[in-house]
């Protein structure tokens, strides 16, 4: 359920007090090495160069790293219209692996030029496909994604 993930990303932020500085530059940057640390746990996926095997639970880790940013930057930008990203079909199944990742990185991109609640829509429905393309079901991303919020939650109360 993204609305509730949403949420529980809303009240991560209101933990760490999110007051002061436009921190979506840093989002966005934050976004971006989230997706690439995903990349790299997938190595079959674009190093041609290498005889490493994926490692499908780290890159899990890192692409529910990757959603609490994009929701986080949902909050930024004041979005609201769940409805719209459930109406969209996510990324085309006939696309790469390699090339989605990069057009995700694009979509970043523009978002943080644009900060277009359009952009948002197409950015996390083409996130959401990504995680299909690999693999993952959307329970796994859920799972992975509510291991992570208490994850932040306990660094929080350790003054990470």
């Amino acid at each position: 359920d993204l609305i509730a993930m949403y949420e529980a990303q809303k009240a991560f932020r209101n933990r760490i007090d999110y007051k002061g500085d436009d921190r979506y530059g840093e989002l966005t940057l934050a976004l971006q090495v989230e997706l690439g640390e995903c990349a790299n746990e997938l190595p079959k996926v674009f190093k041609f160069w290498a005889h490493k095997e994926n490692n499908l639970q780290d890159a899990l880790i890192e692409y529910a790293d990757g959603l609490h940013f994009i929701l986080d930057i949902g909050h930024e930008i004041f979005f609201e219209d769940f409805d719209m990203i459930y109406l969209l079909s996510g990324a085309d199944k006939g696309r790469p692996i390699a090339t989605q990742f990069r057009y995700i990185f694009a979509l970043v991109s523009k978002l943080d030029k644009t900060k277009s609640s359009i952009t948002f829509i197409e950015l996390l429905s083409e996130y959401i496909g990504l995680g299909e393309m690999i693999g993952f079901s959307f329970e796994q991303v859920e799972e992975a994604f509510y291991v992570k919020d208490v994850i932040n939650h306990e660094r929080q109360s350790e003054c990470y």
